[in-house]
């Protein structure tokens, strides 16, 4: 047993925790298992989501005192950042998760404690509306405990800046430096000030429902379509308290509620994981779209930021779009509208993350606008619209991951907006008698056909987090010159920040930050990408797989030829 990891065991065993804390973790010692190495071996880090991991007692678990020290490092940052200001303020909110209300009310303590004002909301409430509530109260940060689309064991901390994105560089890495910087929990001020601590919740409900409601670009075919079939499922988590509403307010009065997942519960007892990109989350609303013949079925994850979409096919079966298929059905709505209203200007730009679908700088292009590419985690895309602010003016931007967002008033993935505005892309879809489906496959012939593909390897524990790494290094060292028969044309290795074009041994530098992310760009146009997951143990492969296609005839054999070229692909690079 590694050394380092019985020292930091033996040191919950000190007066300093408590004896619930102090029980487990000698149980932990005497059985000397896998789970203390796992428990023990290293720090919780902030990854793309921020500082994430399963519930229990050790340093790389989710508890009372991981929680308390990462909020006394956030705290500790905050008055060295605005040392002149005196109401330093932050909002605090939480999910429907085992223990978030618990480690909200930790972080409320630990921060009023260091006289910093606290915004706590009364009861769970979306992600996005934590970061519309540091907008419109002015805070200097923000807190949201949440584990996302993670399975139940899981929870999780989010940090937000003052512009209302997720921590970038430099705080990202200047709070982990002052979590580090304590030596011990004792220096950790749980004794928080109650004066300091001021619920919030209907006034900042009805600030959000408003501006959400302003994104409506056709409120005349949302009154056409108002009686539109649309089943809604928040997966036991908080999209039950604003999703129905907000559809409400934007004119839909045909909106279906699952009523066995309608009960926010972190037990997430009707769905092996409550994460809207896998299939078995959406069984229950697939089943009540087809039992009402639903034009659209949504289903929002956890704390509500990503929105899984299911519609119907031309064989009248419905089917689940993937994130990169839902953001374009979205994005093209938008701008197609936007041009048709003339609401669009010099200027304006879309986002998305790298792993995501090129089609969408495709639509962007079809309208004049310009896309930028970032690195993956939506703080990158939150990130660029501050870069750009006062510049140029942010329409939409979207990830593969189920993460969308329309307007800048939020500075994160948004599932509540999200599901509003997709279900009134299928109320003009409606309106031209076509379904989702249709409208998709018009994209594809307008804007060139894409198929999309992710392979997630788990990886648990110490020894499969060094499996990845030996992964990542053997492909960043031996870079592929041929992937399935078919030439690289580029390998872009984000870490070394360096593209090298394979056909002519050109290189030039990636103008973004440094990330673990290596991608392959074909000669056909198909785009394969690795990475390390930052939020759960996984590496993943993205594969965007492009094929020629004249019309709608073609569809059929288009996709056929594509997933043929996955599956060589697949087998080529021996994921199977």
């Amino acid at each position: 047993m590694d050394e380092i990891i019985l020292n930091n065991a033996n040191l919950w065993l000190s007066d300093a925790y408590d004896e619930v804390t102090r029980i487990a973790v000698r149980k932990l010692l005497d059985e000397k298992s896998t789970e203390l190495v796992d428990s023990f071996y290293r720090d919780l880090e902030f990854g793309t989501g921020g500082l994430r991991g399963i519930m229990g007692v050790g340093t790389n678990r989710m508890n009372k005192y991981t929680v308390g020290m990462a909020t006394q490092g956030l705290a500790n940052y905050l008055l060295k950042s605005f040392p002149d200001k005196k109401d330093i303020s932050i909002a605090i909110a939480f999910d429907s998760r085992n223990n978030s209300r618990f480690f909200a009310q930790i972080a409320a303590d630990v921060l009023s404690a260091n006289n910093i004002m606290v915004y706590l909301f009364e009861n769970l409430r979306p992600t996005p509306e934590l970061s519309f509530a540091i907008r419109y109260l002015k805070c200097e940060s923000g807190i949201v405990i949440t584990a996302s689309h993670n399975p139940k064991e899981y929870n999780g901390y989010k940090v937000y800046w003052n512009d209302g994105g997720q921590l970038v560089s430099p705080h990202d890495s200047n709070v982990i430096a002052e979590v580090k910087n304590i030596a011990s929990v004792e220096e950790v001020r749980f004794d928080g000030n109650p004066d300091l601590i001021q619920i919030i919740g209907n006034d900042i409900d009805t600030m959000y429902l408003e501006k959400l409601h302003s994104l409506s670009i056709s409120p005349d075919i949302i009154k056409q379509h108002k009686d539109l079939k649309i089943v809604y499922t928040p997966i036991h988590g908080t999209g039950i308290t604003l999703v129905p509403k907000a559809l409400k307010m934007f004119g839909f009065e045909n909106v279906i509620i699952v009523e066995q997942q309608s009960i926010p519960d972190g037990n997430f007892p009707t769905t092996p994981s409550p994460n809207p990109e896998e299939r078995a989350a959406m069984e229950l609303a697939l089943a009540k779209a087809n039992e009402t013949q639903a034009a659209i079925a949504l289903a929002t994850d956890p704390d509500a930021d990503r929105v899984g979409v299911a519609v119907k096919n031309t064989q009248g079966e419905y089917v689940l779009l993937n994130g990169n298929q839902a953001a374009s059905l979205l994005i093209y709505y938008i701008l197609n509208q936007m041009h048709h209203k003339n609401l669009l200007r010099e200027g304006d730009y879309i986002v998305k993350t790298v792993v995501t679908s090129e089609l969408l700088k495709n639509i962007a292009q079809g309208y004049g606008l310009e896309c930028f590419d970032v690195l993956t985690g939506f703080k990158f895309i939150a990130d660029k619209i501050r870069q750009l602010e006062g510049k140029q003016r942010f329409v939409a931007g979207g990830e593969e991951s189920y993460g969308y967002l329309v307007g800048d008033f939020v500075r994160d993935k948004d599932a509540v907006s999200a599901c509003c505005l997709l279900a009134e892309t299928a109320a003009w879809a409606a309106s031209q008698g076509k379904t989702m489906y249709e409208l998709l496959n018009d994209i594809y012939v307008k804007f060139g056909f894409y198929k999309e593909h992710l392979v997630s390897l788990t990886k648990k524990g110490k020894e499969g987090a060094e499996d990845i790494q030996r992964m990542m290094m053997d492909f960043r060292e031996k870079p592929f010159r041929k992937i399935a028969d078919i030439r690289v044309r580029c390998f872009k290795d984000y870490k070394s920040q360096k593209e090298l074009n394979m056909l002519t041994n050109e290189t030039q530098t990636i103008p973004l930050p440094k990330s673990d992310v290596l991608q392959f760009e074909l000669i056909d146009g198909s785009m394969i990408t690795v990475r390390p997951s930052g939020t759960e143990p996984k590496i993943k492969f993205y594969f965007g797989i492009k094929q020629s296609l004249a019309s709608k005839e073609e569809l059929a054999e288009c996709l056929i030829l594509a997933n043929k070229k996955i599956e060589k692909i697949v087998s080529f690079l021996e994921l199977t």
